[in-house]
């Protein structure tokens, strides 16, 4: 019960402090769950990333649900979930009405300038672990003992498709699988 508790007390902070979500979460997640608490090694965390962005839904209501199942089961994924996703509405919930007594408010607005400015950086410092972690292996930077070449071209074949071609994501993702497939058999 103990386990299943703090589940959903860390998964109510990562939804509390979800500023950003998506990608700007994922350093937040990382700490409390791979680093802190030690539930699950890298490894296992980098797959629940990729397997929630390929499963519809918000990124971090989905690692919640996966890293729940992986620890606790069923109970562990319905109260990893439900801790995630409670903290946000009730942030809507205020935040709606906040804004709708403030929408006039320029302090406001430069308050949500400085917020997105920040929810940017921890976009970007996502997106440096994701690449660092596809690419070395590692997370941290001066960790780095080599890089996976292959992955890298990968990654740059599909950047290039998608950005030249318009092709479809999932069709991207679908052809990348396939080609690791044959590449790290």
């Amino acid at each position: 019960m103990g386990l299943l508790y703090n589940l959903f007390g860390v998964f109510f902070q990562i939804g509390l402090f979800s500023i950003g979500g998506g990608y700007a979460i994922i350093p937040l997640i990382q700490e409390r769950i791979v680093q802190r608490y030690g539930w699950i090694p890298m490894k296992t965390f980098t797959d629940i990333i990729t397997i929630s962005q390929m499963t519809p839904g918000p990124l971090a209501v989905n690692a919640s649900t996966f890293v729940g199942l992986q620890i606790a089961g069923v109970p562990g994924a319905v109260l990893a979930t439900l801790g995630c996703v409670l903290a946000g509405v009730m942030i809507s919930v205020l935040l709606y009405s906040f804004f709708q007594r403030h929408r006039q408010s320029t302090w406001v607005m430069e308050v949500l300038n400085g917020l997105k400015s920040a929810s940017l950086g921890l976009i970007i410092s996502a997106a440096v672990t994701i690449l660092l972690l596809s690419f070395t292996g590692v997370s941290v930077l001066n960790e780095v003992a080599g890089v996976d070449w292959v992955a890298v071209c990968i990654f740059a074949g599909c950047l290039f498709v998608m950005r030249k071609f318009r092709l479809n994501p999932i069709l991207l993702m679908l052809a990348a699988g396939v080609i690791g497939i044959f590449v790290y058999r």
